[in-house]
């Protein structure tokens, strides 16, 4: 995948670390910032980015975890994207009535969920949180991602469901063929339930921008909503 270019490190200690780095520039714009003020040169960007994504879920690892590191996850990782849901769910109910008042039935639709994904052995490439804002444009009109400190191996469907999250109406030039529909469900589940407990939390603080995170939490009450 394209990413800014490493020209040059030195490192003077047996540490982990470096002193000093030369990186690729890669002025921009980001592509949320180009979808925002051109809409047709941003799509051809996104159009771009589609094959992208083919290549890295072509890209499989026999476990699970961040690229940067040897450590693999253990157990299955719905195994561990279903606690989490779980999880979130109750620290949801704890912040929001509407959402204890349903409980049992979104808990049902999760664990089911979960039940209908079939064991696998191996994971896919993933940014992990791929939004527009995490895609600079090179000088070509080339997609260029950035922050990828988070870079693993994964179930795919996972990066797909963040990236229809957050590409809307333009997902249908990213998507993959060979998705499994039962991971696509509970991982919908997951980051729907996340997008809740998530903001909520911060809102018990003095987040600045209250309106973003409101308008986040309601629109994912919606969408469970339309789904117990």
């Amino acid at each position: 995948m394209r990413v800014p270019a490493v020209e040059w490190v030195k490192r003077d200690h047996p540490g982990p670390g470096v002193d000093m780095a030369v990186v690729e520039d890669v002025p921009g714009p980001d592509l949320e910032g180009l979808l925002a003020r051109d809409r047709r040169a941003g799509m051809r960007v996104v159009e771009r980015l589609g094959p992208v994504l083919e290549t890295m879920a072509s890209l499989r690892g026999s476990g699970w975890g961040r690229v940067s590191g040897a450590v693999r996850g253990k157990g299955a990782c719905e195994r561990l994207v279903l606690e989490r849901a779980l999880r979130d769910l109750a620290e949801g109910v704890r912040r929001r009535p509407d959402l204890a008042a349903v409980r049992g039935r979104v808990e049902r639709g999760v664990v089911e969920a979960a039940a209908r994904v079939e064991p696998r052995r191996r994971y896919g490439l993933v940014h992990g949180e791929l939004g527009s804002d995490h895609v600079l444009v090179g000088a070509g009109g080339e997609p260029v991602l950035i922050d990828v400190e988070g870079t693993m191996f994964f179930d795919v469907e996972w990066e797909h469901v963040f990236v229809r999250l957050r590409f809307g109406d333009l997902y249908r030039s990213l998507e993959v063929p060979g998705l499994d529909g039962a991971r696509l469900g509970l991982y919908a589940w997951a980051q729907r339930l996340s997008l809740v407990a998530g903001p909520l939390r911060l809102l018990e603080g003095g987040f600045a921008d209250r309106r973003v995170l409101e308008g986040i939490v309601e629109a994912q009450m919606g969408w469970i909503g339309a789904h117990v």
